[in-house]
């Protein structure tokens, strides 16, 4: 067994709840949002881009944007994504992720017990039928070829609302959880970070990010390659 904290915090922990956010993909080769390489970097405008407001009002915009900046389809899970699915299928983890990339799927999580909070760019549909397509099919038009409908991604886009099952679910999960385990994010953008606020009063907190980020007051900071540490993690 390897001793590392996080290794030793996983292997007791009974009920675990792994809240992901970007930096979880990076080794995948998807590039985050807010670090000083990240896709927000030298951008104009990106929470408009990523608006309803923009998809409403000019829908070339943002096809064009998303086309350009946010599909990924040959990244590969990496051992975070792969390490975190091994709870999940063990039944000891819920996944809630702010991540629409689909890697935490790929990687053969119990997609019962993965959230994925903002939705998944690879879910699309017709905004006038409701028709669902492939995000190939997306890629290539962004008009449905059977209605002449807008196309969209079924992801929350700023400006939106989360989905009330996404978080009943991700409030379920914290509220019995003993251990929160916080990975690949800045934790400032909300309602996900407000999360925290609803795990259990006896649950242990732990972050494993490249940047000290927020905690509770007890929580436990383990700054450095999340990637190096989850390696380290004995399979459940």
């Amino acid at each position: 067994m390897v001793m590392t904290q996080l290794n030793d915090l996983l292997t007791t922990a009974k009920r675990i709840v792994f809240l992901t956010g970007a930096g979880v993909s990076t080794a995948s080769g998807i590039p985050d949002y807010r670090s000083k390489n990240g896709l927000y970097a030298n951008k104009r405008r990106p929470e408009y881009l990523l608006s309803h407001t923009c998809l409403v009002k000019e829908p070339e915009v943002f096809y064009e944007y998303l086309k350009a900046n946010l599909y990924y389809p040959k990244a590969k899970p990496n051992i975070i994504h792969e390490k975190m699915a091994a709870f999940t299928k063990a039944k000891r983890a819920t996944i809630i992720t702010q991540n629409i990339d689909g890697l935490h799927a790929k990687a053969g999580s119990d997609l019962e017990r993965l959230v994925e909070f903002h939705g998944n760019l690879y879910d699309l549909y017709c905004q006038k039928c409701g028709q669902t397509v492939t995000y190939k099919t997306y890629l290539k038009n962004m008009y449905h070829q059977d209605c002449g409908g807008i196309l969209r991604p079924d992801v929350v886009l700023y400006e939106e609302g989360i989905k009330q099952a996404r978080l009943n679910q991700a409030l379920t999960a914290l509220s019995q959880a003993d251990l929160v385990v916080v990975c690949g994010t800045s934790f400032v953008v909300y309602p996900f970070a407000g999360l925290i606020q609803y795990r259990s009063p006896k649950a242990k907190v732990v972050a494993v990010n490249k940047e000290v980020i927020s905690l509770p007051s007890d929580g436990i900071m383990i700054q450095g390659d999340a990637v190096k540490e989850f390696a380290q993690v004995d399979n459940p």
